[in-house]
């Protein structure tokens, strides 16, 4: 973790981020300003401007060379930001600027975690067909991201074409919850017949 500037260059550039002056943004660097300062939440300015849509300055911060990975106290950069809020520009543009597929939220998880389990099909899609990110990867709390898309979701056709692909990507149907129940079992149990018999599908 990067430690918070003080610097009044930097702090005026954070600023400029957040609120998507562009212009500001580009003198910033022009005059020499730490292009990865953080603010005292770590927050970078390639993250505070994603949080406020700017995509012309997340476009720009890019093609400067701003490092992408760098979370905030939270967990959240940009990469992680687009997963869980479902924003596939920004989804794209860390993908396609090499960001680190390894990167953890807050509870252990990876991108593709909270995407599956808050029904991001596009996101999920995305992730599947374009990344080698981890789909059996175990979060804090003991689930896959199969799991997840099975526990806390309604079981309807969006989570269904999510189980779907977590399948056919790789996602391996006996990996079980921290009490030792399966994907299956879980699917069984919430009634959600559709996705039972997908998993059996694939089993």
């Amino acid at each position: 973790m990067r430690e918070p500037t003080t610097d009044q260059l930097a702090l005026s550039y954070l600023e400029a981020a957040a609120a998507g002056d562009l212009a500001a943004v580009q003198q910033a660097l022009t005059d020499g300003v730490d292009k990865d300062a953080v603010d005292h939440e770590e927050a970078s300015a390639i993250l505070r401007a994603a949080r406020g849509g700017h995509l012309d300055v997340v476009d720009a911060l890019i093609a400067a060379g701003v490092d992408v990975d760098q979370q905030d106290q939270t967990c959240f950069n940009l990469f992680v930001l687009g997963c869980i809020t479902d924003q596939i520009e920004l989804v794209r543009r860390a993908v396609e600027a090499g960001a680190d597929m390894r990167v953890l939220t807050r509870f252990g998880g990876n991108g593709l975690t909270p995407a599956a389990e808050k029904g991001h099909l596009e996101i999920v899609r995305y992730l599947l067909e374009n990344t080698r990110i981890n789909v059996n990867l175990t979060n804090t709390l003991g689930w896959t991201a199969l799991i997840e898309a099975i526990t806390l979701r309604d079981g309807g056709p969006v989570q269904q074409e999510i189980v779907r692909l977590l399948l056919e990507h790789g996602a391996k149907p006996g990996m079980t919850d921290e009490l030792g129940r399966t994907p299956l079992q879980l699917a069984e149990d919430r009634g959600f017949t559709e996705i039972a018999d997908i998993i059996r599908e694939h089993s």
